[in-house]
């Protein structure tokens, strides 16, 4: 540091700071050496040669980058040995303290000697990320493993918040440095948690290198941003399902950074309309998985989606749109979208059910997901009457669908309240409570809003509806009192 500050006040040139700088290095690495061997100098000795060995890289640092003196594919590869060299030293006197300092100085002084952040300087901390892997293996040096991993990640970090978003060649070369880093911090980690499967600094580890790739959605075309976040889901994805071994935090990471990578795809590659449908088809996926792994990893990821989409949908479909013509649209995406939030309501309730995560407080889930699909259901009936019958005919026409929809879902949940003993009383007041709301709605709306044939047909639907209902209750009933009756 001491001759980085001499060259930067001037005191001699490049050829001499140069040379002064690998000869001041070596004598630093051959006097740790031999400090280290005397009785007491293994403090004095490690400190020695660790700056030694940081000094030397630095000074190649500066001969490949700097001065462009030595090919940087050539200063790679020298920088990489020298790493390996002091880490393998580090190893051999059993001291993480001088891999540590070996690795905090070359982070320190590095963007010192290029002037700042640059492609060289990542690609250095590339080569000193890969040379000090193997002083990890086999040794809980935790300390070791954050100061490999920091710089890196904070440096190609800072270079994707202040990439320019024009194309430019440099950022390729940006492209291929989060892509390395994200499959070395990945891979390297992984490594270390099967060695060692309580290692959380391990699991950390996993998570900081795919920041960057989570951070880069901005600075490349869509194609290449949308491609790069569906690369690290599958790849987070396949992590989850094939490695068996893999803990419990882990896996939780792992599968977080999945779903942040597979929400920013979804965004990236969609319309507006079009998102709360991609939500939600990877929201009932992970339901799915859910249901048949038992997982409530993925029940809680897939309701995250849900949730998401659901925002969405409303953001797109808002009430407005059902309750004023001039407001809604005709658009395929809102009904397919419509649909699927019904969808995924039920099956977040069911899978909820099935896998008994909750206690209290189902039933109240369970309305509000009811709430949620008819929501879905109505606007999409609406929306499809709009498509195909216009403004006017269709938004009635529509609204007397959504109406019999009710009324229908209603009926089935009394049926199956009926054939069910468990949910008999929460399908029961569903029930009742959805004939109460389909019947409020044909009075308050329908009775205003419609008109003619609609407003006739929906009133007949409804009532023989009610009466079927009442009728088929009627019968259970007086069957169930005649057999209290002769038993």
């Amino acid at each position: 540091m001491l001759l980085v500050l001499a060259a930067q006040a001037g005191w001699f040139g490049p050829p001499l700071r140069v040379a002064a700088g690998a000869v001041f290095s070596l004598a630093l690495i051959g006097a740790g050496v031999r400090v280290f061997g005397r009785s007491g100098g293994r403090v004095g000795g490690i400190a020695l040669a660790a700056t030694g060995i940081a000094g030397l890289y630095l000074d190649v640092l500066a001969t490949s980058v700097l001065y462009g003196w030595l090919d940087p594919v050539i200063g790679l590869i020298v920088a990489l040995g020298i790493a390996a060299a002091g880490t393998a030293l580090a190893v051999q006197w059993k001291s993480q303290p001088m891999a540590v300092l070996i690795l905090a100085g070359v982070a320190v002084c590095g963007p010192v000697l290029t002037d700042g952040l640059t492609l060289a300087l990542i690609a250095f901390f590339i080569a000193t990320y890969v040379a000090s892997f193997p002083a990890q293996i086999g040794r809980n040096w935790q300390i070791l493993q954050v100061v490999r991993t920091v710089p890196l990640v904070g440096a190609v970090s800072a270079a994707v918040a202040t990439a320019d978003m024009n194309g430019s060649t440099d950022n390729y070369w940006l492209l291929l440095a989060i892509v390395l880093t994200a499959v070395l911090g990945i891979g390297m980690s992984l490594e270390l948690l099967r060695r060692n499967v309580s290692d959380v600094v391990a699991t950390v580890m996993i998570a900081l290198p795919a920041l960057p790739v989570l951070l880069s959605v901005d600075i490349f075309d869509r194609g290449i941003a949308v491609t790069l976040q569906l690369v690290l889901a599958a790849a987070a994805v396949a992590i989850v399902a094939v490695v068996r071994w893999l803990p419990g935090h882990a896996r939780i990471t792992v599968a977080v950074i999945g779903a942040l990578a597979t929400l920013q795809a979804a965004v990236e590659s969609t319309t507006l309309e079009i998102r709360p449908v991609v939500l939600f088809a990877v929201a009932l996926a992970l339901l799915a998985v859910a249901h048949s792994a038992r997982s409530t990893l993925a029940y809680l990821i897939g309701s995250g989606f849900g949730v998401i989409g659901a925002l969405m949908f409303v953001s797109v479909s808002p009430p407005q749109a059902m309750l004023d013509s001039d407001f809604a649209i005709g658009s395929a995406g809102i009904v397919i979208g419509g649909i699927l939030l019904a969808a995924t309501a039920f099956a977040f309730a069911y899978v909820l059910a099935e896998l008994k995560l909750v206690d209290d407080g189902m039933q109240t889930l369970a309305i509000v997901s009811g709430v949620l699909a008819l929501y879905g259901l109505t606007s999409a009936t609406v929306t499809l009457g709009i498509g195909i019958g216009g403004e006017a005919t269709g938004f009635t026409a529509g609204h007397t669908a959504a109406t019999i929809e009710w009324m229908i879902a209603a009926f089935s949940l009394l049926a199956f309240g009926l054939r069910s003993v468990t949910h008999a009383h929460a399908a029961l007041v569903g029930g009742l409570a959805l004939t109460a709301a389909a019947i409020a709605k044909l009075f308050l709306f329908d009775l205003v809003a419609l008109d003619g044939l609609f407003r006739v047909i929906a009133f007949i639907a409804v009532g023989l509806l009610l009466l079927i209902a009442g009728t088929r209750y009627a019968k259970v009933f007086a069957d169930r009192e005649t057999a209290a009756v002769s038993s």
